[in-house]
């Protein structure tokens, strides 16, 4: 495994870190997936969050990412970034993916978090291919991490098999 960085299979909402990553959609009001679920785990105060955020400027942007309160979560922070629908890879899609990552962590470092966790973005609904996807989130993190010793560990949050697997064999290479 590369220094700093874990995978387990399991539910994001019960994962205790300083932060856990939301894969939201860009009018941060919740949804299905990862974000229906860490919404309801969390309750009331991410959402009034979001929507003050929203109020301010307008949503989010895909490869963009804003925090809040964790609320009832284990995790103090919820980091809310929107990964990009899949269209072929046609469209930048593999860069936003980046982004959304290298995005979430700058605000980790922002906020003092040092251990952070995230799901398999955009890899859902938005039907971006998973071994790609695994890819990028590796390549982005461990580039990020050798460049920047204040997050002490991140943890992929892988909730199905396939992903589970994808990343663990990544990690081992």
């Amino acid at each position: 495994m590369k220094s700093g960085i874990e995978v387990v299979k399991g539910d994001i909402t019960k994962i205790e870190a300083d932060a856990i990553v939301n894969a939201a959609n860009s009018s941060l009001l919740g949804g299905g997936g990862v974000d229906g679920a860490i919404h309801s785990a969390g309750g009331k105060a991410i959402l009034d969050e979001c929507v003050a955020i929203r109020n301010r400027q307008g949503g989010c942007r895909t490869g963009e990412a804003v925090i809040t309160t964790g609320g009832k979560l284990k995790a103090k922070y919820v980091i809310h970034t929107v990964g990009p629908v899949w269209n072929g890879g046609k469209s930048g899609e593999e860069q936003l993916l980046g982004d959304a990552y290298r995005n979430s962590l700058k605000i980790a470092v922002d906020n003092g978090i040092q251990t952070i966790a995230f799901p398999n973005i955009s890899t859902g609904i938005y039907h971006f291919p998973k071994s790609k996807a695994a890819e990028i989130a590796i390549a982005t993190v461990s580039d990020f991490l050798a460049e920047n010793d204040s997050i002490n560990k991140v943890v992929f949050v892988c909730f199905d098999d396939e992903n589970y697997k994808l990343y663990q064999d990544l990690l081992k290479e």
